[in-house]
């Protein structure tokens, strides 16, 4: 079965209760198995408009990563990041 990856691209309006998104989204991640494998970080733009902050999530499957994102834990959290964040998600299977 191959990986789910969650790909992000975020520019955060306002980093103080982006921090209470990280907290709330933190038990959907657990509960889904969720790896991050890059979390903000350096960024060497190459081509388009970068966001100021990526984010790459490896799950155990597409189905996890998706589950993941619906999940009533994570939709409370995504609430949040709306408010505070403008950001492009999507989920990429694994080879």
């Amino acid at each position: 079965m191959a990986k789910g990856y969650w790909i992000a691209r975020v520019d955060v309006r306002d980093l103080e209760r982006y921090k209470d998104y990280v907290a709330t989204a933190k038990p959907a991640f657990e509960k889904y198995g969720a790896n991050f494998l890059a979390r903000g970080g350096a960024i060497t733009e190459l081509e388009g408009k970068a966001r100021a902050r990526n984010v790459v999530i490896e799950f155990p499957s597409m189905q996890h990563a998706v589950d993941c994102y619906n999940s009533p834990e994570y939709q409370a959290a995504a609430k949040i990041r709306h408010e505070v964040a403008d950001a492009e998600m999507v989920v990429v299977e694994g080879v």
